[in-house]
């Protein structure tokens, strides 16, 4: 794995709000822009990443708000060394896209994890993300971990 990079393979890339914001998301976490990613959110937007219980989120209820938001890439994209977003399908309708694909992850310890799943971003009406959903198996992805 080289520096952290988007990998477009789905076959649209067309201009809708939610998947722009998913461009600027995927954009920012490979700059390790940690404030403009946090910028892309509405006031009241929140994460699941992933959907449900997690090492990340212990109860299942997301991370809400600037504070809940930060809080959330201090726990886990701060924590990654390089990330390789490969999207291989994206649909987008309403408010909402959904991207389908693998984010490779190399650690500080030198392992690479990759996780597929399906990233759900929803947007309000002026763009801000209102949701990043983020829907994986742990255990799935766990089971990918090699050293790079």
């Amino acid at each position: 794995m080289t520096d952290s990079a988007l990998e477009w393979k789905a076959p649209s890339k067309a201009a809708h709000p939610a998947r722009d914001a998913a461009l600027r998301s995927y954009d920012a976490v490979c700059r390790k822009a940690k404030d403009e990613w946090l910028a892309l959110f509405a006031e009241d937007g929140w994460i699941e990443d992933p959907v449900g219980p997690s090492m990340f989120d212990e109860f299942g209820e997301g991370h809400h708000g600037q504070e809940g938001r930060a809080a959330f890439w201090d726990k886990t994209i701060a924590n990654v060394e390089r990330f390789v977003f490969e999207i291989t399908d994206s649909f987008a309708a309403g408010n909402e896209c959904a991207n389908i694909g693998v984010i490779h992850t190399l650690l500080p310890n030198g392992y690479q994890v990759d996780t597929e799943g399906v990233f759900v971003y929803r947007v309000n009406d002026e763009g801000k993300l209102v949701s990043l959903r983020a829907i994986w198996e742990i255990d799935r992805a766990m089971a990918t971990a090699h050293l790079s």
